[in-house]
């Protein structure tokens, strides 16, 4: 098969489409023939050598898929060879196959393309993960998404809308403010020009900047209020005033999905598609696709991805 290499660590150019060993099923595996693989900031760091990879995982990028199953390990049940799926990956995923465990793939929901599928897995279990199971939002609580152009935050905006949240979000200007309204938020905050703690206060935030917002994000939380920090596109490092978070009682809480053992990523993976699926089946949630490429033009997609013009998905298609 073919697949993206990273050949070493460094821009998209070292990206390189090229032949190869196939993947084959380990036990409680399935083997997916790949029809589309979304891209994720992950795979940027990944990249760039900044996300060590969790033991035994694929060394190509890519942590969701769309296809067909191509082959059943032994113990899987529930999965038939042909099956239209979706996955949820430790990577692999900008690859013609990929192996993964069978808790980790969902049914294609009704009404979403094979190639809108690929877009699913990881923004739904990274939200649905971080809002309900780990931060707990409740019906009319303060929710500030920031990031509400990207993948995850088009996800976000628009499940803890389903949940009954008030939804806020930050976003890089007014087109991505007026999409970010269609999708259900409340109020759309452009970063460029105005500042979110002023807004405030928020009951949860989902952050994926990092870096310098540390602190203005503390200040925005209401008592008793959820910090999680799942990305950091600012920085790595930041310096906080501890009084706020024992005057308010807040928690502050990093998260990755990536590292999660399987056994974990399952219980997400069923959880998604109980209570995120039907979300998606009745219209509550859309997939939000920027474009397609070709995944041999891996390179260009990631060019697109670190520009930050997009809005919502890019994703990469076999064939």
């Amino acid at each position: 098969m073919k697949a993206v290499v990273i050949k070493e660590f460094g821009g998209p150019e070292m990206l390189e489409w090229t032949e190869v060993d196939d993947p084959a099923p380990a036990a409680g595996e399935v083997v997916i023939d790949v029809s589309a693989s979304a891209l994720n900031r992950a795979d940027v760091m990944q990249r760039y050598g900044l996300y060590p990879l969790p033991p035994g995982t694929s060394p190509y990028p890519g942590l969701e898929v769309s296809g067909r199953i191509g082959a059943v390990g032994d113990g899987v049940t529930g999965w038939e060879v042909g099956q239209e799926v979706c996955a949820l990956l430790t990577g692999g995923g900008y690859a013609q196959k990929v192996a993964v465990p069978a808790g980790q793939v969902l049914t294609v929901p009704r009404g979403v393309s094979l190639t809108e599928a690929a877009a699913l897995p990881e923004a739904t279990a990274t939200v649905w993960s971080n809002l309900v199971l780990t931060a707990g939002l409740q019906a009319g609580e303060a929710l500030l998404v920031h990031g509400g152009g990207g993948g995850i935050g088009t996800t976000a905006v628009q499940i803890g809308k389903a949940l009954g949240a008030r939804v806020v979000t930050t976003v890089g200007g007014p087109e991505k403010a007026a999409l970010a309204r269609e999708l259900g938020a409340d109020q759309a905050i452009d970063y460029r020009t105005e500042d979110f703690a002023e807004h405030g206060p928020y009951d949860v935030i989902l952050d994926v900047i990092g870096g310098a917002y540390l602190d203005r994000n503390v200040r925005s939380l209401a008592a008793d209020g959820r910090l999680i920090v799942i990305g950091l596109q600012d920085g790595l490092e930041a310096s906080l005033n501890l009084t706020e978070l024992l005057y308010k009682r807040l928690s502050v809480i990093g998260t990755t999905l990536r590292s999660r053992s399987k056994e974990q990523k399952a219980e997400i993976i069923a959880d998604v598609q109980k209570h995120v699926w039907p979300m998606i089946e009745n219209g509550a949630v859309k997939v939000v696709v920027d474009r397609t490429l070709p995944m041999s033009e891996a390179a260009e997609a990631h060019r697109l991805m670190e520009a930050g013009g997009h809005t919502g998905k890019i994703i990469l298609v076999n064939g």
